[in-house]
């Protein structure tokens, strides 16, 4: 389930083992599909391990030369945990001053992520560097048959623990307004007009594509809402500027792709909007667990267009349940 401690599940019981029987050189190896999850990790990494000897460095690309320069130095000086995205860390690799002889844990987060972004190859190249006495953990979302196979090549006698496809938190109230994709953007509009307060609460829209997100956020600026859109096409140090000004308020609109919707964990937003019908129910539930976090309260919205009616029904039977419909006069 969404917003459980996952990454607490996994961090603690290394800081502990890492405390006891600290060894000399890179202890663990964690690979993370996105830039934003690296940092998240690391994050929490800093803050479980502030009373500990233990070090921490997140490693991922879209910065400037300068933070190659830093990662290089740490992985040379040594350092206890690395949490990194296939490519940048491959990257380091390949200049010969990586020494992974060491590793006794690697885990692998949102592994269904990252083969949806082709880290395959990537990810095999690190793996076949690590000792193969080392612990593996693999955290996925969904485990079709690709998973299963790529599972079966990294993992020796693994212990399975499958838990039952994620729910929407019970504080969620969702619904489906029905409405062609000509008339989202003013529906949309529409809905954040109703809202009171809206510059005091934190609103998080999805759309599928970088297209969308850029025309959306753009058109809810010229109708003087507050707000910022986030995409791969960003620089890093743009997209970490974005996340603040959202994280702090400052900017309490933001438009997304879904490399917000896996694992980043950002409180008090009160209300998701999915602008197009995701691809699939992980993908849903993963959205709008972005709200209604921690016990909290807090609505979805979804937009359904009439071609996009097959998805939200796939997504219901996922569910055990009907979306309420909305129809509002004029958005039919």
């Amino acid at each position: 389930q969404t917003g459980t401690g996952k990454t607490a599940a996994f961090l603690l019981p290394i800081l502990n083992r890492i405390s006891q029987e600290p060894i000399e050189g890179i202890d663990t190896l964690v690979l993370v599909p996105t830039r934003e999850l690296a940092v998240q990790i690391d994050q929490q990494l800093e803050a479980f391990s502030y009373f500990t000897e233990v070090s921490g460095v997140a490693i991922y690309g879209g910065r400037d030369g300068h933070s190659m320069e830093q990662e290089k130095r740490a992985l040379k000086e040594g350092v206890d945990i690395v949490v990194a995205t296939p490519g940048r860390f491959l990257a380091h690799i390949q200049m010969g001053y990586v020494n992974l002889n060491t590793v006794r844990h690697l885990v692998l987060d949102e592994a269904d992520r990252m083969l949806d972004m082709g880290f395959v190859q990537d990810i095999m190249s690190i793996v076949n560097k690590t000792p193969r006495t080392r612990q593996t953990m693999l955290f996925s979302a969904t485990m079709p048959s690709r998973i299963r196979d790529f599972a079966k090549m990294i993992l020796k006698k693994p212990v399975e623990i499958s838990i039952a496809i994620a729910k929407p938190a019970e504080g969620v109230t969702q619904a489906a307004y029905l409405v062609s994709d000509e008339k989202k953007n003013r529906l949309i509009e529409h809905l954040l007009r109703g809202q009171k307060g809206v510059a005091q609460k934190r609103i998080l829209v999805f759309a599928s594509s970088k297209k969308n997100t850029k025309e959306l956020a753009a058109y809810l600026r010229r109708k003087g809402f507050p707000a910022a859109d986030i995409h791969s096409d960003l620089e890093q140090a743009k997209r970490e500027e974005t996340l603040a000004a959202f994280r702090n308020n400052s900017m309490p609109i933001l438009v997304a792709t879904d490399v917000l919707s896996r694992g980043i964990d950002i409180r008090g937003i009160e209300i998701v909007i999915n602008y197009d019908v995701p691809g699939d129910p992980e993908d849903y539930v993963h959205r709008i667990g972005r709200t209604a976090r921690m016990d909290a309260t807090g609505d979805a919205f979804t937009l359904v267009d009439p071609l996009e009616e097959p998805t939200i029904r796939e997504i219901e039977k996922a569910l055990g349940r009907p979306l309420p419909r909305v129809t509002l006069p004029g958005f039919d």
